[in-house]
């Protein structure tokens, strides 16, 4: 097996799996602030790819070289699309691939899938041993994943994760309840590491829930001995957050209208008239704040109807 994960540095970094928001655009924007060490694609469903509403899904799993090593997230409820997904994923040469098993979205659960995983072991095991299958040890899986359902399970549910067959594991340090609501029970995530080092110590675990700069990340890898952390809602406040040789103080209106600018002409340059204008607008908060007027100025461009317009109200010329 090409296992990535055992080649990188110690306390790596990954940008967090986000739906609609981390596509292969927006991982390049990233990598343009200070890339992280591994990226995520969106949480692709494996039951709608293997549907035929394929073709709705498939630019999910674009990606460009310099964004590598990257990992298909999948999910989904039915085994055989798993593996089906999987076999998909090797053939468009991901460095790995994660199942996940954390998601805490009410529309998402109420199927079966996801974080809901966490009261059904035998479909997620079911579920690991497809991927695993389709794969045949080529390259790693992974699961992403909470610390319970209603309540904190920590003990029960990583413990039966790590008797899996599985070379990484990202612990999002809170109940599926709890949603982002409450503080980050890191605690629990030191004992996802402990109880790894007594079970399974070949298994790589990376931090989630919290976290919202390179330091922070690094202090707690330290703190807790996990071996990387993962940053999700932390890139709308600070892009540059995997970035050390950033202040995000020091950071000008014009750094910030600059990167909007590139994200802007690689939307166009990469999706064309192929992806819905409006998504591209929960992007504009990322890069117009903490300055004068950037609330006006959001509003001119939540405003405009094409990524075109946008474009010119930029001053950037004719396009």
């Amino acid at each position: 097996m090409t296992n990535f994960w055992t080649k990188l540095p110690p306390n790596f970094s990954v940008l967090a799996p986000m739906e609609d928001v981390t596509d292969t655009v927006f991982r390049q924007v990233i990598i343009k602030a200070g890339r992280p060490d591994v990226f995520f694609t969106e949480f692709t469903n494996c039951d709608g790819i293997c549907s035929i509403g394929q073709a709705k899904l498939i630019h999910r799993f674009k990606y460009s070289k310099i964004e590598r090593p990257i990992v298909a997230q999948i999910w989904g409820i039915t085994p055989q699309n798993y593996f089906d997904t999987a076999k998909i994923c090797l053939e468009l040469g991901f460095d790995g691939i994660d199942i996940n098993m954390g998601c805490p979205e009410r529309n998402v659960t109420k199927t079966g899938a996801c974080s809901a995983l966490i009261n059904n072991h035998t479909l997620a095991k079911e579920i690991i041993d497809s991927v695993q299958d389709a794969v045949n040890g080529s390259i790693p899986i992974s699961v992403k994943t909470r610390i319970g359902f209603n309540e904190i399970v920590t003990e029960e549910w990583i413990s039966f994760l790590l008797n899996q067959n599985i070379q990484a594991l990202t612990v999002h340090g809170r109940t599926v309840k709890e949603l982002s609501d409450t503080p980050n029970h890191f605690d629990q995530i030191e004992l996802a590491v402990k109880l790894k080092n007594k079970i399974n110590p070949r298994v790589i675990i990376i931090a989630n829930g919290d976290i919202m700069d390179q330091k922070q990340g690094v202090d707690l890898c330290n703190a807790i001995s996990s071996d990387g952390y993962m940053i999700g809602r932390g890139v709308f406040t600070n892009p540059w957050c995997f970035n050390p040789n950033i202040n995000i103080e020091a950071i000008t209106k014009e750094d910030r209208i600059e990167l909007m600018k590139y994200h802007l002409i690689l939307w166009k340059d990469t999706w064309g008239e192929n992806k819905h204008y409006p998504k591209l607008k929960k992007y504009f908060k990322i890069y117009i704040q903490s300055f004068v007027n950037a609330v006006e100025l959001r509003v001119k461009y939540m405003e405009t109807k094409t990524v075109d317009e946008a474009i010119r109200l930029l001053g950037v010329g004719t396009v």
